[in-house]
């Protein structure tokens, strides 16, 4: 499940809140084990989510680095050359 939390910090364009919150929600299903919580506990599960949203949110803004910006196109690129060569796929 964490696979699909990606790295969000130094982007141009920055994180949106879209993708802050898809990797909340991944590393609470990951933490609690519990791809979607039954009734009795989605209020916590969700309690949670939002939780570290706002803490990923201050982090990020938090953070200073002298690196440029990466380009997520680029990025995302090199990604799926690195699974071409581990996975053999096209």
């Amino acid at each position: 499940m964490c696979r699909n939390i990606k790295p969000l910090f130094n982007f141009e364009p920055p994180a949106s809140k879209n993708e802050m919150h898809e990797a909340a929600l991944q590393f609470v299903r990951k933490i609690s084990g519990f791809n979607r919580p039954s009734q009795a506990n989605e209020p916590a599960f969700y309690d949670a989510v939002e939780e570290i949203e706002k803490s990923v949110r201050k982090l990020l803004t938090s953070l200073d680095t002298k690196a440029p910006p990466r380009d997520r196109e680029v990025v995302a690129a090199k990604a799926r050359e690195r699974a071409r060569e581990r996975y053999g796929t096209t």
